[in-house]
């Protein structure tokens, strides 16, 4: 394997095009009209137009992706995740043309892509899956049939798409009177989102914790799992913190979960890297809720304590080369490791995408911080794709020590021109049940809508510190000004940093200070 077209964007592109790099493969990015500029297509050896901006004319065509590498002479194509990560009509084709796809077979993708389909393949792993219809929900069965099956497995459930996720073709329902509603609307979703109309009925507990384990599978039968990721600190079903190991987690549930998550994935044959899904109930009880056949967002913080390279082990595998890892190494934490998303989307405006250029970027570090990041100062968000920016990751010895480290970088962080949830993340870590680890999939949801909408940054500091800038601005950057005060060009001087330094701060703060 020498040259790996990259079929993604952003800062998972970046992130494989650097494990290229380490390990003397040449990388091809692609592009659409709208990344031309991109820092994943600016950090390659070769990168590919492949249409315009929005996905469906690029980043979702096949046949000019599978062109690409054709034209760029690679002999892999890696799909990180999103767009045709899952898409097992792409692994096929790129199966067809000769190239290595690093991910799972196309059948495999198939098979743990349909929710149904994979409850059905946890079930005869012996894995507990959450109850509810074990097939979907046909077309033209009627109301009251729907009525009746949602009768035998309570409410609260939810309406869930069998294709696709986060949180797209989902509704919770609490009797049956919103029962029909809920189902159309979540077809019509999932159409939408997923060109899969077929939903389920899924039994909804209540308050859990959403856990995954991280795991890699060989060609020659061998599964290896890693310690569990704590994924419940979500927003409209959409992941927004996740740390490694779990408070929730004691040593004897591990072992299980692990084993578990495992036993699916060698009862279909998997291999490369790939995501088991529990739901952890209350009482200890955990559920299989699903399989993403691919690199997760969150892998680095998986990476963070084991020491590992998950898209090294990817590569490896697609070459044929055997696991040689030691399982309990794997299931022994280093530390602790926290991960932030962080978005271009105004927190207080309903977190709203925010779209633009960057006029300014200064990513935090030191010790234990790890950004994956595909943005750069000078480029723009565009309004066509996911607005992560970037992962922020902190490490540290333990979780309070964890918690205090990413406090520090995201104070560290600098973003101009966009807003970002930078602020939303420091309030979020200065809540005492997250600081306490009390928390499930619903806890964000229930403290923003009791929070009313305050702003995350304080009106009060937001005026003071612009009237402050605005003071040291207009000293700093007007020559009248100064001749009319007589200050030395020193002073000027000085005055000049210190506006810069209050632009920065503000900046930074999200507060939204026009260029």
């Amino acid at each position: 394997m020498k040259k790996i077209l990259i079929a993604n964007r952003g800062e998972i592109a970046v992130r494989i095009i650097r494990a290229c790099r380490e390990m003397a493969i040449s990388p091809v990015a692609v592009y659409s009209e709208g990344d031309r500029t991109a820092l994943h297509v600016r950090y390659a050896d070769q990168a590919c137009a492949i249409g315009p901006s929005p996905p469906r004319e690029s980043y979702l065509r096949i046949d000019r992706i599978i062109d690409a590498a054709r034209r760029a002479g690679a002999d892999a194509v890696h799909p990180g995740y999103g767009f045709l990560a899952e898409n097992e009509d792409f692994a096929a084709a790129c199966r067809d043309a000769g190239l290595t796809f690093i991910g799972p077979s196309p059948e495999v993708i198939a098979l743990m892509g349909s929710k149904t389909a994979a409850r059905a393949a946890a079930t005869r792993a012996g894995v507990p899956v959450v109850p509810g219809t074990g097939d979907p929900l046909s077309p033209d069965v009627p109301d009251e049939a729907i009525a009746r099956l949602a009768d035998g497995i309570g409410y609260p459930l939810l309406v869930k798409a069998v294709s696709g996720g986060g949180g797209k073709g989902m509704r919770t329902v609490t009797d049956r009177a919103e029962l029909a509603g809920a189902v159309r609307a979540a077809r019509s979703e999932a159409a939408s989102a997923f060109g899969d109309a077929a939903v389920y009925l899924e039994r909804r507990i209540t308050r859990p914790r959403h856990i995954e384990v991280q795991l890699l599978g060989d060609a020659h039968g061998t599964v290896v799992p890693f310690v569990e990721r704590e994924c419940s600190i979500q927003r409209r079903h959409q992941k927004v913190v996740e740390e490694t190991p779990s408070l929730a987690v004691p040593p004897a549930l591990r072992a299980a979960m692990t084993a578990a998550a495992a036993a699916v994935a060698r009862a279909v044959g998997y291999t490369s890297a790939g995501t088991i899904e529990f739901l952890l109930d209350e009482d200890g009880t955990f559920y299989f809720l699903e399989m993403n056949t691919r690199l997760q967002v969150e892998h680095p913080i998986t990476e963070m304590v084991t020491g590992l390279d998950l898209v090294h082990w990817q590569i490896r595998i697609a070459r044929g080369e055997r696991l040689d890892l030691d399982p309990e190494a794997a299931l022994t934490p280093s530390g602790h490791a926290i991960e932030c998303r962080i978005y271009a989307e105004d927190p207080d405006n309903s977190f709203l995408p925010s779209p633009g250029r960057i006029l300014q970027l200064r990513a935090p570090a030191g010790p234990g911080i790890r950004d994956d990041s595909g943005a750069d100062a000078g480029l723009d968000v565009p309004i066509f794709y996911d607005p992560m920016i970037s992962k922020l990751v902190a490490w540290a010895e333990d979780r309070p020590r964890a918690v205090a480290r990413m406090r520090r970088a995201l104070g560290e962080y600098r973003v101009a021109g966009i807003q970002t949830t930078v602020p939303f993340f420091t309030w979020l870590f200065e809540q005492p049940e997250f600081l306490a680890g009390r928390f499930h999939t619903t806890y964000l949801d229930d403290v923003l809508k009791a929070r009313g909408g305050r702003p995350f940054v304080e009106p009060a500091a937001e005026v003071e510190d612009v009237a402050a800038m605005a003071a040291a601005l207009q000293t700093a950057l007007s020559p009248f000004a100064r001749v009319a005060s007589g200050a030395p060009a020193a002073d000027a001087g000085t005055q000049r940093w210190k506006a810069q330094a209050r632009v920065e701060g503000l900046r930074g703060s999200g507060a939204g200070v026009p260029e």
